[in-house]
Order: C-alpha cells, then sequence, then structure tokens
C-alpha cells in the first residue's frame, strides 16, 4: 500500500441490500467470501452485482461466524464448532474439523498466511497450521464462568504484525497477550468498562470485547467493546474503544465514544499507525476514526446497518453487517 485513506474525506458511496446477517469476510480481488447467519459462505462480487452471489459455499449447521483466506484457501468457522478449509476456485471442501465443542466466534490469519487461530464458547483459542491443517497448540487462559457464575464467551482474537504473539479477549473484557513461541501468557489485563452486570432486574450480564488489534509496530492492543449498559435489553449505551502498550500493561487511549450507540465489531489501525478505525453497532450502525496523536475523534459517521466485519485498502472501505453490504470511498 502506497498510501492510505483520508478518513476526513470519506462519503458512503453504495449499500447494497442482502437477505441474510453477514458475519465475516475474507477478500480476494474484488470479491467477498462472506459467512451467513444463513449457514453459508457467500461468494459476492462486488464490482458487478453485490446483491447475488456467484456462487454459494453450503457445508455448515449454523451462523457462519469466521472467515480466512490466503492464496487459494478459505477457512470458515461457524456456529456448529466446525472449521472448513475450502478451495476457492473450485469450491470444494478440502478438509472439515470438529474443532470446537461449541459456537466458533471468530478466526484470525497471521500476516505470512502460514496460522489461523480460532476463539469459541469453549474458552478455547486453536492455533493452527493453515496448510496441513494440523493444530499446532491450544491456548487456554480464560475462565468458563463470569464472576456472577454465568458461562463466558471468547469472542475476539489477533495475531500481531510480526507473528510473535496473538492476543485473545472474552466477555468479561480480559484480555491476554500469548506468546505463540511457548504458548505461555506474555500479558494479561481487563478493560472492566466493557462488562454489564445486571444484579436486580435481569439478573444477566452483557457487553465483552468483540474486536482486538495490534499496532503497525506492535507495540499497541487495541481493544472494541460497549461501555456500561443501563437497560440490558438493548445494547443501549455509547461504543467504546481501550487502548493499551500491552508490555507495560497501561492504558493509553481511552476513547468513551460521543454519540453512536452500540458494539465495536471490528477496529483497524492506519498502516501509520496514526489513527484508528472504529466500526460496529446497534439497532443502527456507525463507523468511526480516532486521531491517536490528539486522542479524539477524527471523524464519524451513520452506517446502514450494523456492522459487523469490514475491510479497507488505499480506495475504499467495504463494510458487511445486517442484510446489507456498505462501501465508503474518498469524496470527490
Amino acid at each position: 500500500m502506497t498510501s492510505q485513506l483520508d478518513p476526513t474525506k470519506l462519503k458512503l458511496a453504495d449499500s447494497h441490500a442482502r437477505k441474510e446477517i453477514l458475519f465475516r469476510m475474507a477478500v480476494t480481488g474484488d470479491r467477498l467470501l462472506v459467512g451467513g447467519s444463513d449457514a453459508i459462505v457467500h461468494d459476492i462480487d462486488l464490482a458487478a452485482e453485490p446483491t447475488k452471489d456467484v456462487r454459494q459455499l453450503s457445508e455448515h449447521r449454523g451462523y457462519v461466524s469466521g472467515c480466512v483466506a490466503h492464496g487459494n484457501t478459505l477457512i470458515s468457522g461457524a456456529y456448529d464448532g466446525k472449521l472448513i478449509w475450502w478451495n476457492i476456485e473450485t469450491a470444494e471442501v478440502i478438509q472439515v474439523k470438529a474443532a470446537h465443542c461449541r459456537w466458533v466466534r471468530n478466526l484470525a490469519i497471521s500476516n505470512d498466511g502460514a496460522l489461523v487461530a480460532s476463539v469459541s464458547d469453549d474458552m478455547d483459542c486453536h492455533v493452527w497450521d493453515l496448510q496441513s491443517g494440523q493444530k499446532i497448540r491450544t491456548l487456554r487462559g480464560h475462565a468458563d464462568k463470569t464472576p456472577q457464575h454465568f458461562p463466558s464467551m471468547l469472542y475476539a482474537v489477533a495475531f500481531s504484525n510480526d507473528g510473535l504473539h496473538l492476543a485473545t479477549a472474552d466477555r468479561i473484557g480480559k484480555m491476554i497477550v500469548w506468546s505463540l513461541e511457548t504458548g505461555e501468557k506474555a500479558a494479561e489485563f481487563t478493560a472492566e468498562k466493557m462488562y454489564t452486570w445486571d444484579p436486580k432486574q435481569r439478573i444477566h450480564s452483557i457487553g465483552g470485547i468483540r474486536s482486538l488489534a495490534f499496532s503497525p509496530d506492535d507495540r499497541l492492543l487495541a481493544s472494541g467493546g460497549i461501555g456500561h449498559i443501563g437497560n440490558i435489553d438493548h445494547l443501549g449505551a455509547l461504543a467504546r474503544v481501550e487502548i493499551f502498550d500491552w508490555s507495560k500493561n497501561e492504558r493509553v487511549h481511552e476513547f468513551a465514544g460521543d454519540k453512536h450507540k452500540g458494539l465495536v465489531e471490528q477496529i483497524r489501525f492506519a498502516p501509520n499507525g496514526q489513527w484508528l478505525m472504529a466500526i460496529g453497532g446497534d439497532n443502527g450502525g456507525f463507523i468511526q476514526f480516532y486521531d491517536l496523536e490528539k486522542g479524539e475523534i477524527l471523524w464519524q459517521d451513520k452506517a446502514p446497518m450494523h456492522v459487523h466485519d469490514v475491510w479497507m485498502d488505499d480506495q475504499q472501505i467495504v463494510a458487511v453487517g445486517h442484510q446489507r453490504i456498505a462501501v465508503w470511498k474518498p469524496a470527490t
């Protein structure tokens, strides 16, 4: 990438309706390989007709909530606990792994395409060799239960850019940074304000960290979620981002939001590390950019849906979510 987007000059350029909820995507050229609520990986040509599928990859049973790709290989993970390796060119199944005993919440892929990590409601993080499909190690350090003895979930996972570390995050806002070489914990800390427990009305909790990202130099770890919620039946709290200097266990930024409510489903650093993008939603959606030098919101806009995943290059931002695909481009 020779340049990068200027967040202050973006505008919503396209919005395409879909029938399903789109959770996670992998991008190859203009093709989006997107996991849906209908248990299908949808092969969508963004440059042609984003409302219609080129192909449908259908072997899962339940929400497809993880998609990563490298070369001609796609890996998908779903509510059924399975990971499926696909040949992108032929849409054929290469292999199927009964990877987890509960919902696979998310997948991540290392920068070199060698490793894939999966996280699940069984609270395990598995690291896989992408080419062979062999499990390299299991990382387990998050509690099965919340402090109130309810089931927890392992929502988010991210590789460091240098491939030396992996971060995981759960329902109560706990983050662990792991050494991939040894499988041991390198750091551990919690964003307490991203977890809400209602001990009176609903006897229930909500929140958790839904997204993680390392800065380009791997010094910082950003986490996205939601602030304290008054009514836990709804996502009625401001979107929240906290950034840590993870090796020092220090919080260096805390963006509590100013008007957009809901979960921060995905976060992305600028290639030069100057800003951070956060995207997500509740009933509606939002896109926000934070100036990391000034510690303030740089630019923000409504999204036409609750966004679950996003991809960007120096020409556009493509987001998928509740029954819609949205595209932001520089204003001309």
